[in-house]
């Protein structure tokens, strides 16, 4: 009765399948499952499969132009448009989003920023999905332009 412990915040996801480099300049939209690492550059929204539990990292040289959607996002670059988040959102020191953010659970280190809106979600809602539905799957790279 009295040692039971409230779940803790964060992340739950740890898996990150997929990675792309730093060299990696990709144009159009990316979907993806289980986790990415984003350390290049992605011209297009980037969203997350749905319903599934996913994690995203934007390491800190790398940059979207587009909306980020997925279950857990930790940004440590650029991202130019709204993060929607099913879950958590950690905004590390090197952070700088020009967006709004919807979050259910938000970390934000010093140093990171923010020029928009910040918008704590209800649980119980449903994921609404912001962004434009037509997107390139990870796995299906033959209708994205790669540029080195």
């Amino acid at each position: 009765m009295f040692n039971k412990k409230k779940p803790q915040p964060g992340i739950a996801q740890t898996k990150l399948a997929t990675l792309i480099a730093e060299d990696v300049h990709i144009t159009g939209n990316l979907e993806f499952a289980d986790g990415l690492r984003l350390d290049g550059k992605v011209s297009g929204n980037v969203t997350s499969k749905a319903g599934a539990q996913t994690l995203f990292v934007l390491s800190e040289h790398s940059a979207v132009q587009g909306n980020v959607h997925g279950y857990d996002i930790v940004v440590n670059g650029r991202i130019v448009g709204d993060v929607i988040a099913d879950h958590f959102v950690e905004l590390q020191s090197n952070a700088h989003v020009v967006g709004n953010i919807y979050y259910q659970q938000l970390r934000m280190d010093c140093g990171a920023s923010v020029d928009g809106k910040l918008t704590k979600r209800d649980p119980s809602e449903a994921p609404s999905l912001l962004l434009d539905t037509s997107a390139t799957s990870v796995s299906s790279v033959t209708d994205v332009e790669v540029h080195d």
